[in-house]
């Protein structure tokens, strides 16, 4: 039986025809087709329901249980992604997706991700690829320009800055950093005595983070925040928990804040909670995700004042600045202390430029050792589009927001639970401002599964300090100032409906 499936296979070898994977003319008549799906896909992608409409489990029904032993035609292909794929995707791209933050796109990023992929470079030390490292340390000190940072996290200065695939991992490598460094002072077998701080509004990753960084649990501390401060973390209250810790003899390691938290952008006071750092050696981390972008327009850079204080900072072009995913830019004040903690040296790596330490390698400023070359998507955008037309892209958006925040306003029935600082508003259905909050939650839980089903826009919910909300996020690329007005609609159409069905 072995003899026969050798033969049989070796036989089914033969009648192949010579396999070449990569062979130009191929690739240029398929990506011409692919291409041409792209912008056509672009362009009607308004006809899909924002939400994906099937169950779990649909596409394995749908698709054969083994991959094929034979090769299939392209457009064979092409026909399961217009039959199976598209109808389970959910449209982030789509002009009506007003959920979680937006994943902005551009012409020239998805090109600059094209000539990525074209070179596929590898570019864990500067020998590698010189190009690929350096770029990336121009691009990161424009962009540091353009926030207007301090030199000391510049190449340009003493610090700089590289491009990680997301916030979680700026945030796993930042603590490592700081991590060792402290463990440096107090000794390993100390671990357990370091404390994080941050916010019961700092992103979910940052638990996730310090555990993998090995903080004890029960070590990781999430201050209270009130809607009194907009939900903001209060140096006053951090102060009282961090002198708790130090008095019961933890050792207070890193401080996490964030400029737009994911709920509501909240905006955490830099200034105040630097001097904190300062004042206790706690390394200072500000996670800028989403609201970092922002603050390339000077009527937003108020909310980094205090960043000079910081040991670290974070941001996602991907979320606002027309980057595609993945993209995260982290900046340190002393590369050094990051390199120390995460170098490795094997010797197969080993090189004259690297051994003298006259060149950057970026495989010690991340956890893995392989990297894309991600900064041409940020140089094409950068160079394609120019600082005015980005800030005018932000502007658009916040913009839109605050005329949907009017529409809120001017409605009775509905009400702004927190003030809108960029281009999410926070708000709830409420008619009768009597009602219960177990009730009011109810009914916006209602309000938000009928506008969501009818597939014409996508939202998501939030609750902070136990108050049930809408967060309706603007900056798809394609969003226009119809799509803000029609969602209004819509969701005015869907509450009224509630309404005269008594759903209590």
């Amino acid at each position: 039986m072995g003899t026969f499936n050798s033969n049989n296979n070796a036989q089914t070898q033969s009648n192949l025809p010579k396999f070449n994977p990569l062979d130009p003319e191929q690739f240029r008549t398929q990506a011409h087709q692919m291409v041409d799906f792209i912008a056509d896909y672009y362009n009607n992608i308004e006809t899909y329901p924002v939400l994906s409409q099937v169950e779990p489990g649909y596409l394995r029904t749908q698709l054969p249980q083994n991959a094929p032993n034979r090769p299939e035609p392209f457009e064979a292909i092409m026909k399961d992604v217009h039959n199976h794929i598209l109808p389970g995707m959910t449209h982030w791209l789509s002009p009506n997706f007003f959920a979680f933050f937006p994943a902005t796109v551009s012409s020239a990023a998805f090109i600059g991700e094209m000539l990525c992929n074209c070179f596929n470079s590898v570019g864990f030390n500067w020998l590698a690829s010189p190009a690929m490292t350096e770029l990336e340390m121009i691009v990161m000190d424009w962009l540091a320009n353009m926030l207007k940072l301090p030199n000391a996290f510049m190449f340009s200065g003493t610090g700089g800055g590289v491009l990680q695939s997301t916030t979680s991992e700026a945030i796993l490598c930042t603590l490592i950093a700081a991590r060792d460094r402290k463990l440096g002072n107090i000794g390993v077998d100390n671990i357990g005595k370091l404390v994080v701080y941050g916010s019961d509004q700092t992103h979910s990753t940052y638990t996730k983070a310090c555990k993998v960084a090995g903080i004890f649990p029960c070590n990781i501390r999430a201050v209270p925040t009130s809607i009194e401060s907009d939900f903001a973390l209060s140096p006053v209250v951090l102060r009282g928990v961090i002198e708790a810790d130090v008095a019961a003899g933890l050792v207070p390691l890193f401080l996490c804040a964030t400029v737009g938290t994911t709920s509501t952008t909240a905006v955490d006071p830099l200034s105040q909670l630097g001097e904190l750092a300062e004042e206790f050696n706690i390394w200072f981390h500000v996670d800028a995700a989403y609201g970092g972008s922002a603050c390339i327009c000077p009527e937003f850079r108020q909310y980094l004042d205090g960043i000079e204080r910081a040991s670290s900072l974070s941001l996602s072009p991907h979320k606002w600045l027309l980057s595609y995913l993945d993209c995260c830019c982290m900046w340190v004040r002393e590369p050094n202390v990051l390199v120390k903690a995460l170098s490795t040296n094997p010797e197969y790596l080993r090189n004259k430029r690297s051994e003298y330490d006259s060149v950057v390698d970026y495989k010690d400023w991340q956890i893995g050792t392989g990297r894309k070359f991600k900064s041409l998507r940020l140089w094409f955008v950068m160079r394609s589009y120019g600082v005015a037309n980005l800030q005018s892209h932000i502007r658009s958006d916040v913009r839109m927001a605050k005329m949907f925040e009017g529409f809120v306003k001017s409605d009775p029935m509905f009400d702004v639970v927190v003030p809108r600082r960029f281009s999410l508003v926070c708000f709830r259905f409420n008619p009768n401002k009597e009602h219960e909050p177990g009730d009011t939650e109810f009914l916006n839980k209602k309000l938000l599964d009928s506008v969501n089903s009818t597939g014409r826009i996508y939202m998501t919910h939030t609750i902070v300090s136990g108050i049930y909300m809408l967060r309706f996020a603007i900056g798809a690329t394609f969003t226009e100032d119809r799509h803000v007005i029609s969602a209004w609609k819509l969701i005015k159409e869907s509450a009224i409906a509630l309404l005269r069905k008594s759903v209590f």
